[in-house]
């Protein structure tokens, strides 16, 4: 019984050239051996492949049209009755897999690489933001050649222009054909007379080049800042990378951040505290003043309004300071009489370690 093809195809009689080799390109990636494992796909994938090359060509089709069936004695293959799909869109085949496994026929540019860069900052640098200057060794165009690797571009003789290269090896199906990336001209398609002596035909160099980086305030650490076309420049005249700049906030000998805020401890005097005080304390763009009121506790701690650090939407965190009360560890011999005198007249530590031991004890009844 003769096959239908048009039905393996899944095919009207009347279908165009165009319908008959879309239709088979689909199939054919669906009942691939090296794609589909299942029982009975390797059979399905040949019965396709040998409808294929009778529709896939108009004499043949219309041989089959006429008389149900095709002579195949002129495309048999070597080995175990397999087929030679040369002469039968085979170039679309090539495309099939190229799309299957990142292989096209078209030419193609390779972009630079990526570069990454890590960079120390401070927490001024975060709070305000900051302009800097970084040295990195890359990849750059070469300026001898813009890039081609030499003069006088003329067509890859390798692959004819087309930046692929088809190579055919025989298997127990037959003979079987899969394209790749020229290796001559890097999918270029193109190649030079007279190559570049600066570059060694490459079209890039490696250079040192000083690169300025805008950091914006607000950043927190292990931000990753991106530097557009600032990698390695792409070969034969392809995109660069990109430039990743990577933030890390040095640490603080005063300050410590909680995200927009920050917080420092300032230790003040005994007297200070008792009769109050306006202080000198630091903060990130210098120095401001800040008013101890009398009676200040140790470990109080006070807001200064907008003295954090500025977000990248504008927002102002606050610096928080605390206050420690110092103990004077030498007193004078006036100085002690007259906290002695203190004492006697305030009755202060006595009246301290009476409520102390008050407290101790109403804890364990």
């Amino acid at each position: 019984m003769a096959k239908d093809y048009y039905e393996t195809l899944g095919v009207g009689k009347n279908a165009s050239q165009d319908e008959i080799k879309r239709a088979y390109k689909e199939l054919a990636k669906k009942y691939h051996p090296d794609l589909n494992k299942n029982k009975g796909a390797e059979d399905k994938f040949k019965e396709i492949n040998e409808a294929y090359k009778v529709l896939g060509d108009e004499k043949s089709r219309t041989h089959y049209n006429q008389f149900g069936t095709a002579d195949f004695s002129g495309f048999q293959g070597g080995g175990a009755g397999g087929f030679d799909f040369r002469g039968f869109g085979f170039e679309d085949f090539g495309d099939i897999f190229g799309e299957m496994f990142g292989v096209g026929g078209r030419k193609r540019t390779r972009r630079g690489a990526d570069l990454r860069y890590d960079i120390e900052i401070t927490l001024e640098d975060v709070a305000f933001g900051a302009e800097k200057e970084i040295r990195i060794n890359k990849l750059e165009k070469c300026s001898k050649c813009n890039g081609l690797g030499g003069t006088e571009a003329i067509t890859c003789p390798e692959c004819q222009g087309t930046g692929m290269q088809r190579i055919t090896r025989r298997t127990p199906f037959g003979m079987f054909s899969t394209t790749s990336t020229c290796s001559k001209c890097n999918g270029q398609g193109s190649a030079v007379k007279h190559q570049c002596k600066n570059c060694d035909g490459t079209g890039r160099v490696e250079k040192e080049k000083t690169i300025k980086i805008r950091i914006p305030s607000g950043v927190d650490e292990g931000t990753s800042l991106r530097i557009t076309g600032e990698g390695e420049a792409g070969e034969k005249g392809a995109p660069a990378g990109d430039l990743y700049v990577v933030i890390h906030v040095k640490k603080h000998n005063i300050f410590e951040r909680d995200e927009f805020d920050i917080h420092t401890t300032i230790p003040i005097s005994f007297v200070q505290a008792v009769f109050g005080d306006e202080i000198e304390v630091p903060t990130l763009d210098g120095k401001a003043r800040l008013k101890i009121p009398a009676g200040t506790q140790s470990n109080t701690m006070f807001r200064m309004k907008e003295h954090g650090i500025r977000s990248m939407r504008g927002h102002i965190g606050d610096e928080f300071v605390k206050v420690t009360i110092q103990v004077p560890a030498k007193l004078s011999k006036k100085q002690r009489e007259l906290l002695e005198e203190y004492a006697k007249e305030s009755k202060d530590e006595i009246n301290l370690q009476k409520g102390f031991w008050s407290k101790l004890k109403e804890a364990f009844e």
